[in-house]
């Protein structure tokens, strides 16, 4: 089940920090409970992409980006994300999650979020295409930077992220399978 009890403490707790600048770091506090575990006592692969989202609604809230969405009734979704896990996060261990804004292009915003330990080892880093939707499809960056207050053109990409947007431009959609 998603864990909203979670997400509406993390909100309630963002809705009281200060505003972000779109390229500040929204940093969050999290507990390794024990439903986030899989059979090896480690924090659960997908359950780590739902702690990430506890890391970027509220990094959405404290840029005004939430508050945009709800004026223009427009939605926010996941359009690809690439996962690097590096270190174990077991029961009970805590965690900090850093989220910030890397840049756009035309159709999306990539959003850099990693998790680190107490002992300042990165367990995991990710990072996500994110789209902003009205009943129309996808609401083109340049409408959304406008409507936050933002007229900066979009800061260059590091050429991992631009190299990883390539390759999902070349992936085949639908896949391809064989039966």
């Amino acid at each position: 089940m998603y864990p909203f009890f979670r997400l509406f403490k993390d909100m309630a707790r963002a809705r009281k920090q200060p505003r972000l600048g779109l390229y500040d770091t929204h940093v969050s506090h999290h507990l390794c409970l024990p439903w986030d575990l899989d059979m090896w006592n480690e924090l659960n692969n997908g359950r780590t992409l739902t702690l990430y989202d506890l890391g970027r609604i509220p990094f959405a809230q404290r840029t005004g980006l939430i508050d945009l969405l709800k004026q223009e009734k427009w939605g926010l979704t996941i359009a690809g994300s690439v996962v690097r896990y590096r270190r174990r996060v077991r029961g009970m261990d805590r965690i900090e999650t850093r989220s910030r804004l890397l840049g756009w292009d035309r159709r999306f915003m990539y959003i850099d979020q990693s998790m680190w330990k107490t002992n300042g080892e990165c367990a995991s880093h990710a990072v996500f295409r994110a789209a902003v939707t009205d009943k129309n499809g996808i609401v083109t960056t340049d409408r959304i930077l406008a409507a936050l207050g933002n007229d900066d053109p979009a800061p260059e990409l590091p050429d991992w992220v631009a190299k990883w947007i390539e390759a999902e431009d070349m992936r085949p959609w639908p896949p391809q399978t064989t039966a």
